[in-house]
């Protein structure tokens, strides 16, 4: 595939709603909201789900290939910023602020639409590399109309490359035997720190090749809600 066919802002598209589901592959409850979440990718196009695989199951028996502590960070700022008392898997959140059910596949879709929609406010531009090499490219942002110099919590900016699908079979701990199916796997989060409402374009380069697709979500700092995104398939 031409990089030049990537490298358009027609490709880098503002979904509906992020819909991120934190599992894990050592957590006998999440494969069904796993299938929930293929379900969604598979028939609607409008929204961008993600899979956060978190590291705190591993204790059980099976170390889940793409758990990473910064999920579980991710998922603890969430926690603390609703003020729940623990983390848990599965759990799906829908734009960093409404918590809905990880298997109730018609209410993630009905909240998806009733959520406030993300704001359009950015795009990414991929200058090299694609779904087989790590991208890099420009992320451009727009004068959101407002400044956040003086707010309480000020916009961060996170770059998240996924994985469009992963099968594997689960040799132990509470999965044993089975075989998983995960899609928009995150397999790399940058926080490219705060961002001031101004437009500003910022150059990037991932460090690793993500055959899903890359993201930019703007977040009410860490754990708040998600005011805009941009997504670029591969």
């Amino acid at each position: 595939m031409l990089v030049s066919s990537l490298a358009t802002a027609a490709q880098s598209t503002t979904p509906r709603a992020v819909v991120e589901l934190y599992t894990s592959q050592g957590c006998n409850s999440c494969p069904p909201a796993d299938r929930v979440l293929y379900e969604l990718n598979q028939e609607d196009s409008d929204l961008l789900v993600l899979s956060y695989h978190v590291d705190y199951w591993n204790y059980l028996g099976w170390v889940d290939p793409f758990s990473d502590a910064r999920y579980s960070d991710r998922q603890r700022d969430y926690a603390s910023r609703m003020r729940e008392r623990y983390v848990y898997t599965p759990q799906v959140i829908i734009n960093g602020d409404a918590v809905v059910r990880a298997t109730a596949k018609q209410n993630i879709e009905s909240t998806s639409k009733s959520v406030t929609p993300l704001r359009n406010i950015s795009e990414i531009t991929i200058t090299s590399g694609n779904a087989t090499s790590p991208a890099s490219g420009t992320v451009t942002l727009q004068d959101a109309g407002t400044s956040n110099t003086t707010a309480q919590v000020a916009s961060r900016l996170w770059l998240i490359g996924f994985d469009r699908e992963h099968q594997r079979d689960v040799l132990s701990g509470e999965n044993a035997g089975k075989r998983l199916v995960h899609a928009n796997v995150v397999r790399e989060m940058t926080d490219l720190g705060t961002w001031d409402g101004k437009a500003r374009d910022i150059p990037f380069a991932m460090n690793s090749a993500c055959d899903g697709g890359i993201i930019l979500m703007v977040q009410d700092g860490r754990g708040g809600p998600i005011t805009a995104a941009s997504v670029v398939r591969f």
